[in-house]
């Protein structure tokens, strides 16, 4: 009677709440107490739960009918404790009954703190503007976790974001390294980029509060550095005597920003500023991806604009379109392979390894048809330097420049006079990188072991201080990657919400350093064996570039809203913001940051160069520019379109 009473039940409405629970239930004279059963499915089944999840949790209620009210109440209690995602993902990985006893007191524990008012969830929160206040509050959040930040790395999804991001660091720096070369005239080139991509993001690893950020050379920098090199030459003075005082001076004043608690003003950067950010960063991504592929192209239709030496028209045409081939192949297939996790092909394990380690497969996959028709066409491979030296050759000894720069290349007038180009620096390194922690902080992003803004601030002016004195290239906080970075790292499930669209919901992030260390390590023992990856089609790197630009843009509510510029107004997903704002609003609202991106992208993209010094400036408008739209919004209208995070209520009204 029960199974048919359960059977029943099942027909007339599904049982399935969502966030892959279902709670069958029947109540029957002929049972004499309440039992609650819980199963957990090898296989989660579709159920037509309203998130779209599929079903991998059952609790069967089952009891007398006298007692349905005391049903009604467990069947609450359940469905608060299944929505929180922490529990989900402790109740995905348990292998006992006493992992699972573990991760409700856990849940327990949480529901205890959340409640209280004498501890606040984010300490991180708490402001003092009494000098190294903001770094002793990092270490002091931080330092106790250091040995879980090892020990929750152990595990195979990490190995998995290692491989992957070793590529996705790799060639960047190897292609910032080259541009950087072509900008300082060969003084700062690829050598000098892995190198301080790999002796700052090993000691970022180890003593970062955020390990979590991986650092790398971005393009603002790049230009200022460019900037800085013309300068130079135009008032003839040693480049390398400005770089090294000017780094001096901006790791010295962003060491000062850490101290005195600069970072607390990140409280007024909001979801408006990130959005837009985060857009430009991964349209750069993009931008860079697709502008080298149409070089290729160019080259093979207009050579009389190219630079390469073409061995026959036919075997360029090859070139172009096989180039195209592998690195739409690239892209598609790391693409498809991210999505297999949802997929009802092979076994859960096999899903999973197929989507975290996908970009390597692509990476692999095209690079052995690149090698395939090598010998018929002629491709462009990744060009990694012959030995570990220094860039710059004396041109009248013949003799590489000595790894320490000497700091009396300058005058006193020139070393005082660099603090101008240097405070610029420090305003620039000081946005992108709290910016960037700012993003990686977001709720979305389910990270519970805080932030460390100001000792990180600290820890990036030490390191670019100690880069210019061995002219190294400075790096800061890479967003693309950073955000890559902790997906790879996270356990996701897919959702259809009420918005609308499927989405990755993410459950856990394994917050650990061995990732960071391992990507770091492996781009340090590539300084060894370069030439290894000289078989690397660049084609193929340039379709991982896109990837990464595309994934990095996924759950940006600015691109959601600018979707809805095309979108039948009848057809709007039930957002919370679409529910509670007016159209008009709403499209106002992402005029601005569209008006806002397109600025930014115009001065990345400056023919002029000292224009382009203004980019700083400009991501700090952005502030005042979100205060003044308290003018034209109401303070509602704020909350729903500025939102940290989707409202407690929008995500939990499933519930009941």
């Amino acid at each position: 009677p029960v199974i048919a009473a359960l059977e029943e039940r099942e027909r007339v409405f599904s049982t399935a709440i969502g966030h892959s629970v279902s709670i069958p239930h029947a109540y029957l004279d002929s049972i004499p107490d309440s039992v609650v059963v819980f199963v957990r499915m090898k296989h989660p089944l579709n159920l037509g739960a309203p998130d779209g999840i599929p079903t991998r949790f059952f609790f069967v209620l089952i009891g007398p009918k006298d007692r349905a009210v005391e049903h009604l109440d467990a069947l609450t209690s359940i469905a608060r404790l299944m929505s929180d995602v922490e529990f989900r993902f402790d109740a995905c990985v348990a292998v006992s009954r006493k992992d699972m006893q573990s991760a409700v007191d856990r849940y327990l524990k949480r529901g205890t703190v959340l409640e209280s008012t004498e501890e606040p969830m984010i300490p991180e929160d708490v402001e003092s503007w009494w000098p190294l206040s903001g770094v002793w509050s990092d270490l002091k959040r931080r330092v106790p976790l250091y040995v879980s930040d090892y020990v929750d790395g152990m595990n195979f999804k990490t190995l998995s974001a290692v491989i992957f991001l070793f590529f996705a660091c790799l060639a960047p720096a190897i292609t910032f390294g080259g541009i950087m070369g072509v900008a300082t005239g060969g003084a700062i080139g690829v050598v000098e980029m892995l190198l301080s991509t790999a002796i700052c993001g090993i000691v970022y690893a180890m003593f970062a509060g955020q390990p979590l950020i991986l650092l790398g050379g971005v393009g603002p920098v790049l230009i200022f550095t460019g900037i800085l090199y013309q300068l130079a030459q135009d008032y003839q003075v040693d480049f390398l005597g400005v770089y090294y005082w000017t780094g001096l001076w901006c790791g010295g004043i962003t060491l000062l920003f850490g101290i005195f608690n600069a970072s607390h003003l990140m409280r007024l950067f909001t979801r408006f500023t990130d959005e837009i950010f985060s857009a430009l960063m991964s349209f750069i991504f993009i931008y860079e991806a697709i502008r080298a592929m149409i070089a290729i192209f160019r080259d093979v239709f207009q050579p009389e604009f190219s630079q390469q030496v073409l061995v026959s028209s036919e075997n360029s045409h090859d070139k172009a379109f096989l180039s195209l081939i592998l690195a739409i192949g690239t892209f598609f297939i790391a693409i498809n392979l991210k999505q297999f996790r949802q997929s009802r092909y092979l076994t859960s394990t096999m899903r999973e390894f197929l989507s975290d380690f996908g970009p390597a497969i692509a990476m692999l996959i095209m690079t052995g048809v690149a090698i395939y028709f090598s010998p018929k066409v002629p491709l462009d491979y990744l060009e990694t330097p012959t030995r570990l030296a220094p860039s710059f050759i004396d041109p009248q000894t013949g003799v590489a420049r000595d790894w320490l720069i000497s700091g009396e290349r300058l005058s006193t007038e020139g070393k005082l006079l660099c603090i101008v180009p240097g405070a610029l620096c420090a305003l620039l390194i000081f946005l992108v990188q709290n910016i960037t922690a700012h993003l990686i902080a977001s709720p979305d992003l389910k990270l519970k072991k805080g932030t460390a803004y100001h000792w990180d601030l600290c820890l990036i002016g030490g390191l670019i201080g100690g880069c210019s004195l061995f002219g190294l290239p400075w790096l800061v906080a890479a967003t693309v990657r950073s955000l890559a970075h902790i997906r790879g790292l996270a356990t996701v499930e897919s959702v259809l919400s009420h918005s609308g669209p499927t989405h990755d919901d993410v459950l856990h992030v394994n917050e650990t350093r061995l990732s960071g260390l391992g990507i770091h390590g492996l781009i340090l023992v590539s300084l060894f064996f370069l030439e290894w990856f000289s078989y690397t089609p660049m084609s193929v790197l340039y379709g991982l570039f896109f990837y990464m630009g595309v994934v990095s843009l996924s759950g940006n509510q600015f691109l959601e809203r600018l979707q809805l510029w095309l979108t039948d107004s009848s057809l709007y997903p039930q957002t919370h913001y679409v529910r509670r704002v007016s159209r008009w609003q709403l499209h106002r609202f992402t005029l601005i940051q569209f008006a806002c991106l397109v600025v930014l992208c115009l001065v990345c993209l400056a023919p002029v160069e000292i224009m382009r010094l203004a980019f700083p400036l400009l991501i700090a408008m952005l502030v005042p520019i979100r205060g003044m739209m308290s003018r034209i919004f109401s303070d509602s209208e704020l909350r729903m379109l500025d939102a940290e995070s989707e409202p407690e209520e929008e995500v939990a009204h499933w519930a009941g």
